[in-house]
């Protein structure tokens, strides 16, 4: 089985890094997080990876090239400003007619793939996404017009599920997504897999860290550097 990786972004919101380098060469205890996440695949045994390149991806295609790891990555140039379903559907033709998985380059979690892959052919709908708890949890504010009544902590016990980003896909999803380049995955063509009843989602109450802003990547570096990377495997 193959895994799309989507490594073409800017990383706007972690510019102090970012400047120099791509987002997914941002480094977790001394290894970018992209290899964080294909090391995650691998253990599942997927060691097949589709790169969506863009921003600086001649860095990307540089550093994994010259891995020794038992990969077998293709690399391919989706353009400097093409959105997360441009991206998706120009690589349309290394995934041929194969159930694939699909993932962005800058979260971890502790998600058993397998475990995901397993659901998804159960359910035999063109697309599952890892449903998983946002990680911060934020005070709620009681407002009554510009006054605030009563402020207190997001109750534990509410679930909010949100895309957690890791998606075991059908070719048949090729067909939600135009070819224009500024089609954005999770707008129209995962809003219609939705409404179209070929939408499943397989709730994952563990670890799951984006790293989309400095703090995030200071956190995960505590972690590993704490022994607590519950995303190592």
């Amino acid at each position: 089985m193959k895994c799309v990786l989507l490594a073409g972004g800017k990383g706007t919101r972690l510019m102090e890094e970012t400047l120099e380098k791509p987002k997914p060469l941002v480094q977790i205890g001394g290894k970018p997080i992209l290899w964080h996440i294909m090391k995650s695949y691998s253990h599942y045994g997927v060691n097949e990876f589709v790169i969506c390149l863009g921003y600086k991806g001649n860095m990307i295609q540089e550093y994994f090239s010259n891995l020794n790891e038992n990969w077998n990555c293709t690399f391919v140039d989706t353009g400097l400003e093409t959105m997360t379903g441009g991206r998706l559907k120009k690589v349309q033709k290394y995934v041929e007619d194969e159930t694939f998985c699909f993932t962005y380059g800058d979260t971890v979690n502790d998600l058993d793939i397998s475990k995901e892959i397993e659901f998804h052919k159960k359910m035999r709908l063109l697309a599952t996404v890892t449903a998983c708890i946002p990680p911060e949890k934020y005070g709620i504010l009681q407002l009554n017009g510009n006054m605030v009544e009563e402020f207190k902590e997001k109750p534990k016990e509410e679930k909010n599920w949100v895309n957690g980003g890791y998606f075991v896909l059908e070719p048949g999803i090729f067909d939600f997504i135009g070819n224009d380049p500024e089609t954005v995955w999770e707008e129209k063509p995962l809003k219609n897999l939705a409404t179209s009843g070929k939408l499943a989602a397989y709730k994952h109450q563990g670890f799951y860290q984006p790293m989309d802003t400095l703090r995030d990547k200071m956190k995960l570096n505590k972690l590993w550097d704490s022994g607590n990377a519950k995303w190592k495997v």
